[in-house]
């Protein structure tokens, strides 16, 4: 079982914890013997030494179990705790390998939800096992042997009681076990509709949406709630019904008990004894109801965690002996989306050094089709070449060591913007992160800032323009020299005239760049551009040439630029 890889290395914290649960659920099944030996032979015979002797071993009893269920507190946090965060670890590890495809399966905030709130109530589940599981089911069955050591004829009250009380456990378990899986899901929704609100709070409010959007989320948390309270209806029966049954067995317990009393069989402290058993029962049948609730919440989360561990990466490193002579080659690529196509037949070979430009209309795949080179994604059909290999060939760290990418959304991260500059390329000194940062026509705002390279970047770097971003994450790329070069529509928030500037820059390094972008005096001094169109290759070539040859190129650059730059 995948749970007990998470419990094994804290086994003896939790036997320990165990073992002093059940020495205090042994000192509670004394505490109704000592009481009735008290009623029968100290009160019955007017024996105050006794009555004080007996009381003492009442309060030592009562000391010790109390000192027991501490010891078992502390074991049970401790090994709740510690399994939560190994597993949380874990599930970390994993999802960082996850390929994209996987990503966008589950959902980011299906996944968020899963780390924090699904792991919460498995840590509980866990302390409820040590603290509770063993406890409740030792006093119901010793409650039960103390019983048959009373009176036989008494116990079988109790032994009808059990049955009963087991039934409706069962019935609440099995009927309110997929309820739980279900709300866990609506909770991903909730999760999903927060994270947008959140993410685009100045689009909200920019188009002036809050009360439809605060309509949206609650009609969600409606449904969270009404699927809440309809499993809470259905667990709510448990302790009524319990209770009824167990009351009645009392009341049989005070007719019949006083019927033997009269005949001599039974005596009153007995009697006291056998309500008082029957009353942990009751007590432990509601601890365990409420613990069956809790396994239940447990076990949906438990099937949405392990469905998170058990998914492998499929981009993997593969052997592929096939080589070609290009420095970079697509061969006949095709890519879809679930089912979804998004790349059709893409063939074209790239020489080492130039300059690569990718145009085409929204959704015509020109994203994807730079996502398959570092394999974020892997081609459905066909293969691409790199320094005449396979990119299967290649290990994933060396393959994404020799690219560098800068992704459509600048993504910066908390911490210096040294420790930013320096992800790609950790022991990168300040010469080698300036000389980037001139390169990406970012070294003259940051010159400007009062920490320099020790200026704090905020999350999401939200400290800076949209435009200082977009530098940053170019400059972070340049950090690490590489020898292809990705920018992914990463300059569309710069101006022309900087846009410009970092063009010329670019032609100075030793890189293979592909430059994706709308904009066409961006990729018009490329050494090749590509044309795509509804995921197909529709011309390849530089600028006058495809101005010349390319209906769409030349559409999109009369649209863009002045006219005596299309002739």
């Amino acid at each position: 079982m995948l749970w007990y890889k998470y419990i094994k290395p804290f086994r003896k914290q939790a036997i320990i914890g165990f073992l002093f649960k059940m020495t205090e659920a042994f000192f509670e099944l004394m505490v109704p013997l000592v009481v009735a030996q008290i009623i029968d032979y100290g009160i019955g015979q007017n024996d105050k030494p006794y009555i004080w002797k007996m009381g003492i071993l009442l309060f030592i009893l009562t000391f010790v179990g109390y000192g027991c269920a501490l010891v078992c507190q502390y074991f049970a946090s401790y090994t709740s705790q510690s399994f939560g965060t190994l597993m949380r670890n874990d599930m970390y590890e994993v999802i960082n390998r996850y390929d994209y495809e996987d990503i966008d399966r589950i959902g980011t905030p299906s996944l968020i939800t899963r780390i924090t709130n699904d792991v919460v109530q498995l840590q509980l589940a866990v302390a409820m096992a040590i603290r509770l599981v063993s406890r409740s089911p030792f006093l119901i069955i010793g409650s039960l042997i103390m019983a048959f050591r009373i009176n036989v004829q008494m116990a079988i009250i109790f032994v009808v009681t059990a049955p009963l009380l087991a039934i409706c456990i069962y019935f609440v378990v099995s009927k309110s076990m997929p309820m739980y899986l279900k709300i866990q899901k609506q909770l991903d929704k909730v999760s999903l509709v927060c994270r947008e609100n959140l993410t685009g709070i100045r689009v909200i409010r920019a188009f002036s949406r809050q009360k439809e959007e605060n309509k949206r989320f609650q009609d969600m948390t409606e449904k969270q709630k009404d699927m809440q309270v309809e499993v809470g209806r259905l667990s709510a029966l448990l302790n009524p019904i319990t209770n009824i049954i167990v009351n009645m067995a009392i009341i049989v317990i005070l007719y019949v008990g006083g019927i033997r009393i009269n005949v001599g069989t039974l005596t009153q402290g007995e009697v006291v004894a056998l309500i008082n058993y029957m009353n942990q029962i009751l007590l432990s049948m509601f601890v365990f109801a409420n613990v069956i609730v809790i396994f239940n919440k447990a076990s949906a989360s438990y099937k949405r965690i392990e469905e998170v561990l058990s998914i492998s990466p499929q981009i993997m490193k593969e052997e592929n002996k096939e080589d070609r002579d290009t420095f970079l080659s697509f061969e006949h690529v095709s890519f879809a989306y679930q089912g979804n196509i998004a790349l059709q037949d893409i063939t074209f070979e790239i020489n080492e050094n130039e300059t690569i430009g990718i145009i085409g209309g929204t959704g015509s795949g020109k994203s994807t089709l730079v996502n398959l080179i570092p394999r974020f994604y892997d081609s459905q059909k066909g293969h691409i070449f790199i320094k005449g290999k396979a990119i299967q060939s290649y290990d994933l760290k060396e393959l994404r060591h020799m690219i560098g990418i800068v992704p459509q959304k600048a993504v910066l991260f908390k911490g210096t913007l040294r420790e930013n500059m320096q992800w790609g390329k950790q022991d990168a000194s300040d010469e080698e992160i300036w000389k980037a940062l001139e390169l990406a026509q970012a070294s003259s705002f940051v010159r400007e800032l009062d920490d320099g390279l020790d200026t704090m970047i905020v999350q999401d770097g939200k400290n800076l323009s949209g435009g200082q971003r977009q530098r940053l994450t170019i400059a972070r790329a340049l950090v690490k020299n590489p020898e292809i070069l990705i920018l992914d529509d990463s300059a569309s928030a710069l101006d022309f005239a900087t846009d410009a500037a970092l063009r010329k820059s670019l032609k100075t390094i030793q890189s293979t760049i592909f430059i994706v972008s709308q904009r066409v005096s961006s990729i018009m001094h490329a050494d090749k551009i590509i044309v795509l169109s509804h995921g197909e290759v529709v011309d390849m070539g530089n600028h006058q040439y495809l101005l010349e040859n390319c209906d769409i190129y030349k559409e999109i650059a009369h649209s863009q630029l002045a006219e005596e730059e299309t002739l």
